[in-house]
């Protein structure tokens, strides 16, 4: 069962430089992008698994969050953002458009 992770991140080099890291994350077999600094991805790994596999494409002063998507959530989204919400995370309640 795949587990849906948030991965928010701070980095200080050029885009360009982390196309090793997008390419990680675009690697789970669902992902979504919505926010400029966040991904969501459906993934087997735990945390801890999926920072390793981050890890060889940070650069120093770089900061990232992995932390586990349940609940209930809530915000400013378009609808395809909301259905892929709906589609990958369990019991999730409540959403704005």
């Amino acid at each position: 069962m795949a587990n849906v992770y948030c991965v928010s991140y701070d980095l200080k080099g050029d885009a360009g430089d982390y196309t090793g890291l997008y390419d990680v994350l675009k690697s789970s077999k669902h992902w979504w992008h919505y926010l400029e600094s966040t991904w969501l991805v459906a993934v087997t790994d735990s945390p801890e698994e999926l920072r390793r596999k981050l890890a060889p494409h940070k650069r120093k002063g770089d900061r990232m969050l992995i932390i586990g998507v349940t609940g209930d959530s809530d915000g400013w989204l378009p609808e395809e953002a909301w259905d892929w919400i709906k589609r990958n995370v369990d019991s999730l309640e409540t959403r704005t458009v």
